[in-house]
């Protein structure tokens, strides 16, 4: 490209210039850290804020999602539920305390298999995570191929096996909107 007699060439910024040598350039934009959507991408500084469904003890399937989790390498998350410290008073006091718990997550886990021991409860924290816009992510009773409750399966955005990979899957999925396409190999033999 020829420019008029007396002017300089200025490379607008974002834009490849030519380099003296010929080759092509293009100034280096730091990475912003967001994923297509705009949303920050997971990481050690900045970790997935989650909440696991609890009736103030820690079941079995509470501490094996925290297996899943820990088990995975690079999944970075902060623990919002606190089912150690149970709160005095009434049912509304108990509801108060959830919502301080929920309100500040990305992504709520729920357990299907607390649905039997106090319906009530466990709805309620489904209810109050999509009423904040919160995606569920329903995971199936451990152990158990019956499919989740009705009232359960209708406020959960996706609902999962007890797999690893999986319940990792969705959740950077859901809460960061992060692609997790995967590939996986599968050898067989032609007979």
């Amino acid at each position: 490209m020829r420019c008029r007699p007396g002017a300089r060439r200025v490379a607008r910024r974002g834009h490849p210039r030519l380099h003296p040598t010929g080759f092509v350039t293009a100034p280096l934009v730091p990475d912003s850290g967001r994923n297509p959507f705009g949303h920050f991408t997971m990481s050690q500084a900045n970790p997935l804020r989650i909440f696991v469904t609890h009736l103030w003890e820690t079941t079995d399937d509470y501490l094996r999602v925290f297996e899943y989790l820990e088990s995975h390498r690079n999944f970075f998350y902060r623990n919002y539920s606190t089912p150690d410290r149970p709160v005095v008073g009434d049912k509304e006091a108990l509801k108060e305390d959830l919502r301080r718990q929920i309100a500040p997550v990305e992504a709520v886990i729920a357990l299907s298999s607390l649905y039997d021991t106090n319906p009530d409860m466990v709805f309620f924290q489904l209810l109050y995570a999509d009423a904040n816009n919160i995606p569920v992510i329903l995971m199936k009773r451990f152990g158990d191929q019956r499919p989740p409750h009705k009232v359960l399966a209708e406020h959960a955005a996706v609902i999962v096996d007890w797999d690893e990979r999986a319940l990792v899957d969705a959740v950077r999925k859901h809460a960061r909107h992060e692609d997790t396409t995967r590939w996986d190999t599968i050898e067989f033999k032609l007979d």
